[in-house]
């Protein structure tokens, strides 16, 4: 009866064995599988990204075998459907509602942040910063109607020459979809300042305010400064709220009170129209959405700059 047990532990043992080996056997291939895994994915974004700019460059250098390059980028009447090819008003358009909409965003986005890294205690910081990103979820469709139907005739009550569509209102709303993704990014990296430089700043008899404006902006000025930028990125290529509340004139104007079309909302307007394809109408949205692309680049490049330049390691 012993030795019957015995067999049975040792038959045991040796299951177990080979269930380990197979278990290994598994890990080890899925050990080997998610790399090439990844790795296709991280292809395919690639691929992605170099077929949407083959498309772009292509669809464009069509378009300049129309229309002048000159003409385009140093005149400011745009009227596609009367031959007139001056991005400037367009440019002008998205320029307009970028400021406004940083003038709104980088000091209620600021003051939040200071307000959750250096004042707000754990739980009210936990409360309020989701609360803060919900703006973030909201469909820009939202913000444009927000703005278009109510915005606006709030300041036509303080500005009686206000325009129905404006660049003012389009701007201000775009500055509180933004507010979110600035407040977000410099309190992260407000955040990743060490409490050895505020301890060690009040200790020097310092207060909190002090410590904050003299001590944790500047060593996290990389990362404030990159969500600037990154934020004004995320404004001119704004799209619905414009097209809803800034209306579409083209016009090289740098009156916010004033209807104006942007590079985008002119895409949307042609996009949603009857336009051919083929014609130069048709290949002047990639035209402009070159123009776009580029814009968007350069605030990314020099936000990694910025970034990378000014980036205080402790």
């Amino acid at each position: 009866m012993v030795s019957s047990k015995k067999n049975h532990d040792e038959l045991s043992v040796k299951e177990r064995i080979a269930k380990n080996k197979q278990s290994n056997s598994s890990t080890m291939f899925v050990e080997k599988l998610v790399p090439k895994l990844l790795l296709l994915c991280a292809t395919l974004s690639v691929l992605v990204t170099l077929g949407i700019l083959y498309t772009l460059l292509s669809e464009t250098f069509t378009f300049f075998n129309q229309v002048s390059v000159v003409e385009f980028f140093t005149t400011t009447y745009w009227n596609p459907w009367r031959d007139s090819y001056g991005i400037l008003s367009l440019i002008s358009g998205t320029l307009l509602i970028t400021i406004t909409a940083m003038i709104i965003a980088i000091p209620l986005g600021v003051a939040s942040a200071i307000f959750l890294s250096e004042y707000a205690s754990d739980k009210v910081r936990r409360m309020l910063k989701p609360i803060l990103e919900v703006l973030a979820g909201i469909p820009t469709v939202v913000y444009g109607f927000f703005a278009l139907t109510f915005v606006t005739p709030m300041l036509d009550k303080i500005i009686p020459d206000l325009s129905f569509f404006n660049a003012l209102s389009a701007g201000i709303v775009v500055g509180v979809m933004i507010v979110p993704m600035v407040a977000s990014l410099t309190e992260d990296a407000m955040g990743a300042v060490p409490n050895t430089l505020r301890e060690g700043a009040m200790a020097l008899g310092s207060t909190r305010l002090e410590t904050t404006i003299k001590v944790v902006i500047p060593a996290a000025l990389s990362g404030i400064v990159a969500s600037f930028a990154l934020a004004m990125s995320r404004a001119i290529g704004e799209t619905m709220i414009v097209a809803i509340a800034a209306g579409a004139t083209p016009k090289f104007t740098l009156d916010p009170t004033q209807s104006i079309q942007t590079m985008t909302g002119y895409i949307v307007q042609v996009s949603t129209g009857d336009v051919s394809f083929g014609s130069t109408i048709y290949y002047s949205i990639y035209a402009v959405g070159t123009t776009l692309f580029v814009f968007t680049l350069i605030m990314n490049l020099l936000a990694q700059y910025i970034s990378r330049r000014f980036r205080e390691e402790y």
